[in-house]
């Protein structure tokens, strides 16, 4: 059920929505992608936040309900230390929901925004060193890929290196192969020299 209620909430196209409201199908604009990035590209800065909070908050909620429903309900043989596999397989069928929106024909966004909302929820404060390398590596070459890319890293090396995050492989290691994969043809640009940066406008 929590699965579902993940996935559910994951699902709901953001991007799509928001561009829909300002009279565009963002599917036929930009790189096509209904996330963040493309939508503040070719809409502005005012969707694109709009869109990242919302992507964000879809990853987060479900987690947190999901925590607060094991706080009251903590069956025998589903905990890991201090949270429950359940929060685990929420936040990932959160991504996939996003990731493979049905009401999209299963071709959604690329699942970086909403991994923060679960990133949050389960890590907590640790959250912010993957933000941080974020951040870094967007300054140091104006590409969002290369930042994600090496946040959703970050993510499964910290669930294999920081003992108090271990719990958390399952959800770490998956999230950044599945980060890698949506972003195949982003690296194949990022080669070829051809990526987009920050501060360029698309049609």
């Amino acid at each position: 059920m929590l699965a579902l209620i993940g996935f559910l909430s994951g699902s709901l196209p953001f991007g799509w929505i928001v561009a829909r409201l300002g009279g565009m199908d963002i599917r036929s604009h930009g790189s096509g992608n209904i996330g963040m990035t493309n939508v503040w590209r070719v809409m502005g800065w005012k969707q694109g936040l709009t869109v990242l909070i919302l992507d964000v908050a879809k990853g987060l909620l479900p987690v947190l309900f999901a925590a607060a429903l094991m706080a009251r309900v903590n069956p025998a043989g589903l905990t890991v230390p201090g949270r429950s596999w359940l929060l685990l397989i929420t936040g990932i069928a959160a991504i996939l929901g996003h990731t493979f929106t049905p009401w999209l024909k299963f071709r959604g966004g690329k699942g970086v925004a909403t991994s923060l909302g679960v990133l949050i929820a389960l890590f907590q404060l640790w959250a912010l060193l993957p933000l941080g390398i974020f951040l870094a590596a967007l300054a140091f070459t104006r590409m969002v890929s290369v930042g994600s890319i090496l946040a959703a890293l970050s993510v499964g090396v910290m669930t294999v290196a920081i003992p108090g995050l271990r719990p958390f492989m399952a959800f770490g290691i998956p999230v950044a192969l599945l980060v890698l994969w949506t972003h195949r043809s982003n690296l194949r640009r990022i080669m070829d020299g051809t990526e987009s940066r920050v501060g360029r406008r698309q049609a």
